[in-house]
């Protein structure tokens, strides 16, 4: 019998007491999960397990149990560590491997109590954010670069971790601002909607300050779409999503229809993810309907687990996101009092309810088998694919994820009708589409388009570019750069692919001749190597040597002809052997700001 060895460090009163609360707190949505091995036992200082079973019973309150502690203490002490092993059954070993995959857990007590994550990622990169970093740590606060905070159309963004006092986003971010947060300063947010919400559909009710409340969704309309969808079979439900030909949001643009029958078609139970892990950086559309429309998630959720018999449903949130995880809150004990989650979902005779997850600062878990190891209670890694979520998803379990942007349409194929839903947009690009403009841009923040609306008529709702555009980032980090050239291009997936780029996650950066593209593109190499989870070799060493490449280019003036033939190699590598798409895509922005001759010497 293999042991794990536990140090003498012993938690203080506050740790034991952190822990303790935390568990007394976390609601596990009902569900007991049989041990799949023998629990471990603790003899003095040391753990015994036998075998590698993974054993879920507790295991899965281990990422809510750290955020608890990490919130009450400031920071993961050996001794804290130890006692939340002991409390859930997991090797201390394990416990500091998965709080040690997160950027937002620190293992040293902090200069000061409250962590400033400043974002020096791309849209507040040139927004001013290195500056702003600087400012706060020549004053002495306890200041961290961070990657994307979602709050590009309001750069540069700040997110403070407030330590025993609620976390705060902080946007278009002063010095000032920045250090009223820390007093207790709280702001509500205001939605980036630039367009007249009464002509939108996903975002209709984001400027109604109504609808974060239940009764105030109800009279916008709220749940009509599953009284509708209750009124027929769930086989019914999922042929109309099929028919209606939704396709993920996320970038993947997998047929919805096709993943639902699938998980539907399975014995149960079965389980509902909803991934709002919205980490691309130049992505912001998710966090505006969660913060300004939660229920309208809630009700789409609830009708996807009608339709495929899923009695559980889970939103993994980024732990970046503290105003809408506090919206979500409190939609979801508002949605259960009122009878709309539970056991007899608005009397109609079904089981569903929500479990609300926090990540803690991997880019990585925006990858839908690396979201559900993370939920788990797991490193954050990527699994190898086959066996998929649909049938080997979480807890071994049959599995939909959909992101929150593919949700939220599933609402408007209730009231249209699958064939309804269809016939706007185009063929193969079916309904409205959310995109995320930001950077050199008149108007920055989410707009809602029908399919096929051009690049051009979607930057001239955002008021146009300001400057002399240069180049326009499609698809995030993950994407690529794009000429002026492309301006005319309809924004469908079939159109964009045969133009050489992806719509990805929604993302339109702006970029002007102001910007420093050796520097800009050099910050995107730089965010791939640090996100990437170092499980595969590819991608370990890929992304690093890609950084390395850019940084000669930069730095030495290395020409660019020779380190093209290396960043070459790399990407092929990447793409053909990395375990994920973060290997696939880290590339694909580099390189085509090099086929622009954006960097080099040439900006």
């Amino acid at each position: 019998m293999p042991e794990i060895a536990v140090t003498d460090a012993v938690a203080t009163e506050a740790e034991r007491n952190a822990v303790a609360d935390s568990i007394m707190l976390q609601d596990p949505g009902q569900i007991s999960f049989e041990a799949a091995g023998p629990a471990l036992t603790f003899d003095g200082d040391r753990v015994a397990r036998s075998g590698s079973e993974r054993i879920f019973n507790r295991r899965h309150l281990l990422l809510p149990v750290l955020h608890d502690v990490r919130d009450a203490i400031g920071w993961l002490s050996e001794g804290g560590m130890n006692e939340i092993a002991t409390a859930l059954q997991v090797p201390p070993a394990e416990v500091y491997g998965v709080a040690s995959f997160y950027e937002l857990f620190t293992f040293e007590a902090p200069s000061a109590p409250d962590a400033v994550h400043v974002c020096d990622d791309t849209a507040c990169r040139i927004k001013g954010a290195n500056e702003l970093k600087g400012e706060l740590s020549a004053e002495g606060h306890n200041v961290h670069g961070s990657p994307c905070l979602g709050l590009c159309e309001q750069a540069p963004a700040v997110f403070v971790q407030r330590t025993g006092e609620a976390h705060v986003s902080v946007r278009s971010a002063t010095k000032e601002t920045v250090v009223a947060a820390l007093g207790g300063a709280m702001t509500n947010p205001v939605a980036p909607v630039p367009q007249p919400t009464e002509d939108l559909t996903l975002l209709r009710r984001v400027h109604n300050a109504a609808a974060v409340d239940f009764d105030g969704y109800i009279t916008t309309g709220g749940y009509g779409a599953l009284a509708k969808a209750v009124s027929m079979t769930p086989a019914e439900v999922v042929s109309h999503v099929g028919d209606a030909g939704l396709t993920g949001r996320g970038g993947a643009a997998f047929p919805t229809g096709f993943k639902w029958s699938a998980v539907a078609a399975e014995p149960g139970p079965r389980h509902l993810v909803v991934n709002a892990d919205e980490s691309e950086p130049g992505t912001f559309k998710d966090r505006v309907i969660m913060e300004h429309d939660p229920y309208s998630l809630i009700e789409a959720m609830t009708i996807g687990g009608y339709a495929m018999g899923a009695e559980q449903g889970w939103i993994y949130i980024r732990g970046e996101y503290p105003e809408a995880t506090r919206q979500l809150k409190s939609a979801i004990a508002e949605a259960r009092s009122k009878g709309m989650l539970g056991d007899n979902v608005g009397g109609h005779n079904f089981r569903f309810d929500i479990e609300l997850r926090l990540g803690a600062g991997a880019y990585i878990c925006g990858e839908e088998t690396a979201l559900l190891n993370s939920i788990e209670g797991y490193r954050g890694e990527p699994r190898n694919k086959p066996p998929f979520p649909t049938t080997h998803g979480l807890f071994g379990q049959p599995t939909a994820i959909n992101n929150v942007e593919t949700m939220v349409n599933v609402n408007q194929i209730m009231m249209l009708g699958g064939e309804g839903y269809a016939a706007v947009g185009t063929e193969k690009s079916t309904g409205t589409k959310l995109f995320c403009l930001s950077g050199h841009v008149a108007h920055p923040g989410v707009y809602e388009v029908t399919y096929g609306a051009t690049l051009r008529e979607v930057i001239d709702l955002a008021g146009g570019p300001t400057g002399n555009l240069r180049s326009i980032l499609m698809g995030g980090a993950a994407g690529s750069f794009i000429g002026t050239d492309m301006m005319d291009v309809p924004l469908t997936i079939e159109d964009s692919r045969a133009s050489g780029f992806s719509l990805g996650s929604g993302v339109v950066m702006l970029l002007n001749d102001t910007v420093d593209f050796d520097d800009f593109v050099a910050r995107i190499a730089q965010f791939f190597r640090d996100e990437s989870c170092g499980q595969c070799v590819p991608c370990r060493v890929g992304t690093v040597r890609q950084g390395e490449s850019l940084l000669r280019i930069r730095e030495k003036g290395s020409p660019i002809e020779t380190e093209r033939k290396m960043l070459d190699d790399f990407a092929m590598v990447m793409k053909d052997s990395s375990i994920c798409g973060l290997g696939h895509t880290a590339s694909g922005a580099i390189l085509s700001a090099i086929d622009l001759g954006l960097i080099g010497g040439h900006s």
